[in-house]
């Protein structure tokens, strides 16, 4: 991505942001000129990829006090988020007669409660500015159905409803609220599902890894940077009336 400084003096907070999609979105609104707070559950992994404009901060979306204690230290470091980009999320299939309370709670603690929780913590100082962009990392599965992942699909939907109500709250307002729905994305979490999907169905792992790969339209894996680049793009110039939308981002069209 192409370096400048049109950012410089935005301060962004990018959940789930030390690995995979909210590190390279992390790393591009950096590369941009924003100060950027990245927060996860391990501080270690966080460590790693700190540097002069990130800065990691451990937080558990699934915690209200975490999430409430980060984000008033971020600000008070850092002055007011004006980019909040709730990615932090998990992703495993289940089937449905076999989903526990547990599974089902932590499911939507952590995609859809946590992002909630971010966005309101962070509108908070936002709202006293003159320019926000809360650009949240939702997926294709909340634009339609996923078999063997209901749970996960239901979140999904769950947060782009959310998304679409506060544009419409804040309609007229230097604020805008969009979602990002990609498909299947290169990272670790293909990895897992790979192995998941073949001990749950009898496929091999590769034969599960195809499957994924298939239901991209263009038959590739997602880069991390092509997800990033639309965030970017919606920090940008002449993004002001992209507002409430659901960007797919999966080599074409699905829904």
């Amino acid at each position: 991505m192409t370096s400048d400084n049109s950012l410089s003096g935005k301060h962004a907070l990018v959940t789930g942001g030390g690995t995979g999609i909210g590190l390279a979105i992390a790393q591009g609104l950096a590369d941009q000129g924003a100060q950027v707070t990245i927060t996860g559950r391990r501080q270690e992994v966080l460590d790693a990829v700190a540097g002069p404009s990130l800065f990691g901060a451990a937080m558990d979306v699934r915690n209200e006090a975490s999430v409430c204690d980060v984000i008033a230290a971020a600000v008070d470091a850092r002055g007011p988020v004006q980019i909040c980009v709730p990615n932090a999320g998990i992703a495993v299939g289940r089937s449905l007669h076999k989903t526990d309370m547990d599974f089902w709670r932590d499911m939507m603690a952590t995609n859809l409660d946590g992002a909630f929780l971010t966005i309101r913590e962070c509108l908070t100082g936002m709202r006293q500015t003159d320019w926000g962009r809360v650009i949240a990392v939702s997926s294709i599965a909340g634009l339609r159905g996923l078999p063997g992942g209901a749970a996960y699909a239901a979140s999904k939907h769950g947060l782009i409803g959310l998304i679409r109500s506060l544009s419409e709250d804040y309609m007229g307002q230097p604020f805008t609220f969009n979602a990002l729905c990609p498909g299947y994305v290169d990272t670790p979490i293909v990895t897992r599902n790979q192995d998941s999907i073949a001990a749950r169905t009898g496929m091999s792992s590769d034969e599960a890894r195809q499957m994924m790969i298939d239901a991209n339209r263009h038959k590739r894996l997602l880069d991390v940077e092509e997800v990033a680049a639309a965030a970017l793009w919606l920090t940008g110039p002449g993004s002001q009336s992209i507002n409430g939308q659901c960007i797919q981002i999966s080599g074409g069209q699905t829904v």
